[in-house]
C-alpha cells in the first residue's frame, strides 16, 4: 500500500477512535442538573463502574498513538524537490502530456468508428440482393 493511502486509512482510523471517544464520553457522563428548578438527575447506570475511568484513559491513549503513527507517515513522505514552482511546472507538463494522449485517443476512436461504420455497410451490401452497389454509402 502507498503512503497516500496508508495516510487516508490513519485519517480515517483517527475519526473513528474520536468519534467512539466522544460518544463513549457522552453516554457515560453523570447527568448534570441545569437549574435550580430541576430535581437531581438519576445516575447513569453502568454496566462496570470500577473501569469507567480507567476507559477514557485508554481511548486518549489510542487516540494519541494513532495520531503519532499519522505524524510518522507524514514525516516518512518525501520532500519536494525545487518548491512549489517546480510541482506547478510538473502539473503543467503532465496536463499537457495529458491533453496530447488525449487528442491520440479521440483520433484513435473516430477511427475505429469510420472503420466499425465502413464493415456495418458492406456487411449490409452483402446481405442485399442488389449488387449494384449504388445505395451503399460505402462505395461512394
Amino acid at each position: 500500500m502507498d503512503i497516500i493511502s496508508q495516510l487516508q486509512e490513519q485519517v480515517n482510523q483517527i475519526a473513528g477512535l474520536t468519534f467512539n471517544t466522544f460518544g463513549t464520553l457522552q453516554r457515560d457522563a453523570p447527568s448534570a442538573r441545569l437549574s435550580q428548578n430541576y430535581p437531581e438527575p438519576p445516575p447513569n447506570p453502568t454496566e462496570d463502574a470500577a473501569s469507567f475511568p480507567e476507559q477514557p484513559k485508554q481511548m486518549s491513549a489510542a487516540l494519541v498513538k494513532a495520531a503519532k503513527q499519522f505524524d510518522a507517515l507524514v514525516a516518512a513522505l518525501p520532500l519536494s524537490e525545487g518548491g512549489e514552482e517546480a510541482q506547478l511546472k510538473r502539473i503543467a507538463e503532465l496536463q499537457a502530456e495529458n491533453d496530447a494522449v488525449g487528442q491520440e485517443l479521440q483520433r484513435q476512436l473516430e477511427a475505429a468508428g469510420k472503420f466499425f461504420n465502413f464493415s456495418d455497410c458492406c456487411l449490409m451490401c452483402c446481405m442485399c440482393s442488389d449488387t449494384s452497389y449504388n445505395t451503399c454509402p460505402a462505395s461512394k
